[in-house]
């Protein structure tokens, strides 16, 4: 392929993963506190935390993330792999 060619394929998909970020601004805040708290927290605070209610501000996010599936498909995208790494190594998944 050539540079040129590549350069009109690989623009507008560069482009359209920037406006999926800057699409959701705060979900994008709530991801990286979210990842952050995974990341800060031991093994025994996330079991500890797993067994906890959510707080009301956890409840609200969760419902917009049901109420809207293309904010939640990029919030997944973002956190998934942190999360799911962080409780792999907690022995939290198989």
């Amino acid at each position: 392929m050539s540079r040129r060619l590549w350069m009109w394929v690989a623009m507008p998909a560069l482009g359209a993963a920037g406006l999926a970020l800057a699409q959701y601004p705060i979900m994008d805040a709530v991801a990286n506190k979210v990842i952050a708290k995974y990341q800060g927290s031991s093994c025994e605070q996330l079991w500890q935390q797993k067994s906890q209610p959510k707080s009301p501000e956890e409840q609200r996010v969760v419902k917009f993330l049901k109420d809207d599936p293309a904010m939640r498909k990029a919030f997944f995208d973002k956190v998934a792999g942190p999360i799911v790494n962080k409780m792999f190594e907690c022995g939290m998944v198989p």
